[in-house]
């Protein structure tokens, strides 16, 4: 694709980027909201005539690590997930900044302030300065989309991952975009230092001293960066400092009129630190707008020793989390409420629920019907997945949902302080992702368990991708050691109810470890597939 205007989403405005800017791979999971990087790349009839790896791997620490691995070979490769999923990535991300990269190398992430579809909100760029590794965050889908030929170019010029990271509001809106020529595939072309990639400590010690003395020219490259600017205004009273997308809901207030307050507008990282004084020097307050938490804000106030205000969410000026919006941003800058008028009694925002048809729904009456009937609340430990509404009426059969995998870890610390019964309910594409270490934990110590592995052969959450645990859950179970006459499949439907009881009671009555995996298909996918059949 060379020179079109098209209408993207963000997401699919930097996977069509990185088609663009010649990748030869993208590793992900799924998550919203950056699902969509990864689909746009494997429905593109481009990357499949370029060969592009576009499966889907294991967990998000896989996917950094294999994209680490495409760009030891001197390869460009992405590897994108939802903030929570970093936090899996963690120890490779990190990593990857003293043991630096080959080929260029992105991580891709969409933070999701307000929670839309996550259990934190929290902010991507802490991680990112932790790492010591440049940071991009786009205002625009055109943003988005330049801003990965950017960080390919820099990536490889410091031979360093960069994070580029959005927010669900830019990921998941449209717009325009202009498209540039596209670029070939790098050739194959191995490290010249040999030992770059081994972190022992010797060399490891001696990378780290030089990821800190680079750090300088990070810092240097932000203050000449494009995408860092200093727009004057004639009213000093205040100086604004716009991060990323936060840019545009101040713009947004100013659609008649220019903005009559100096502005920063902030899309690489580290903090361009002498445009900062510049705007604070000639300015009597400073206020901070980022989606997120108050990354450059903390910053600021850290490194601020004059008397001038700074005003943002750790202030009150802003709230302290959700997302911003326009009028928020009038509010904080004392211009009049046009946020129309409040949402009436009557809207009653209406809960999410099982889809009508959906297996797990009789999973959870033969859960029910046997744990929580029998032996009252705060049995089942959950996990994340479509299951995790069984927390919410008519089931409220489950007791927590905390990170991906954690259910059978809970219920193995559970069983091993003594609660009776103790039971997990993960989901066939989390159970993949990570919840096989905690069945070994539980295998290993013999711990008296009953997990429920719900298979409804997809990861059914985030759209219906591809799951590897697809045929492979019984073979897997076996595998780590859990005892075969203690691997029970079941078909969740209602004429099997009777069945399904019986089972569940034969495997509360075993001291050990159980699995119980009721297989049915996912019944949105079945309706995907029946659709196209017809068609």
């Amino acid at each position: 694709m060379s020179n079109k205007k098209i209408m993207l989403l963000g997401d699919e405005a930097i996977a069509q980027a990185a088609i663009d800017a010649g990748i030869s791979g993208i590793y992900a999971y799924p998550g919203t909201p950056s699902s969509e990087i990864t689909e746009y790349v494997q429905h593109s009839q481009e990357a499949a005539d370029s060969n592009i790896h576009r499966q889907w791997s294991a967990n998000e620490k896989t996917a950094v690590e294999a994209s680490l691995g495409m760009s030891y070979t001197g390869k460009r490769t992405m590897a994108c997930m939802k903030h929570v999923g970093l936090n899996v990535a963690a120890d490779p991300f990190i990593n990857s900044g003293i043991t630096g990269v080959n080929g260029g190398f992105l991580v891709t992430v969409a933070d999701d302030p307000a929670m839309h579809s996550s259990q934190n909100e929290q902010d991507s760029r802490f991680l990112g300065k932790f790492a010591l590794v440049p940071m991009l965050e786009p205002t625009n889908q055109q943003e988005a989309y330049d801003m990965v030929f950017h960080g390919y170019e820099l990536s490889e010029k410091y031979k360093i991952p960069v994070l580029l990271r959005i927010t669900t509001r830019l990921a998941h809106s449209r717009a325009g975009i202009e498209t540039r020529e596209k670029l070939p595939q790098k050739e194959l072309n191995l490290p010249a230092d040999g030992r770059q990639f081994v972190l022992l400590p010797g060399i490891a010690r001696r990378r780290y001293a030089n990821l800190i003395k680079i750090q300088e020219k990070f810092l240097q490259e932000a203050e000449d960066s494009p995408f860092n600017r200093c727009i004057d205004g004639k009213n000093k009273s205040v100086g604004i400092i716009a991060c990323g997308i936060a840019f545009n809901y101040l713009m947004e207030n100013f659609t008649t009129s220019r903005c009559p307050y100096p502005v920063v507008k902030i899309g690489q990282y580290p903090v361009p630190k002498q445009k900062i004084e510049k705007l604070v020097n000639e300015c009597d307050e400073i206020l901070l707008l980022e989606e997120g938490m108050p990354f450059v804000e903390g910053y600021l106030r850290g490194i601020l020793d004059r008397d001038v205000k700074v005003k943002g969410r750790m202030s009150g000026e802003l709230p302290p989390d959700g997302e911003l919006n326009p009028n928020l941003v009038r509010a904080a800058l004392g211009m009049e409420d046009i946020g129309g008028a409040p949402i009436p009694d009557l809207i009653a925002p209406r809960p999410p629920a099982l889809c009508l048809g959906c297996s797990h729904i009789d999973t959870y009456h033969a859960l029910n019907e046997t744990v929580k009937d029998v032996f009252g609340d705060g049995h089942v430990f959950a996990d994340i997945g479509c299951y995790t509404l069984g927390a919410l009426p008519p089931f409220q059969a489950i007791n927590s949902c905390v990170d991906m995998g954690a259910s059978i870890t809970m219920a193995k610390g559970a069983a091993d302080a003594g609660l009776f019964p103790a039971v997990a309910v993960i989901g066939d594409s989390t159970f993949t992702h990570s919840g096989m270490t905690g069945l070994l934990d539980a295998v290993i110590e013999k711990t008296n368990i009953v997990v429920f592995i719900l298979d409804n052969s997809t990861t059914a959450m985030t759209g219906g991708q591809a799951s590897h645990a697809f045929g492979r859950l019984e073979s897997i179970c076996t595998g780590l050691g859990v005892e075969k006459e203690h691997v029970r499949l079941i078909n969740p439907i209602k004429k099997n109810h009777e069945k399904f009881v019986e089972i569940i009671k034969e495997e509360l009555d075993y001291k050990g470890v159980s699995v119980i995996i009721p297989t049915r298909e996912c019944i949105q996918t079945l309706r995907k597939k029946t659709k196209a059949r017809k068609a």
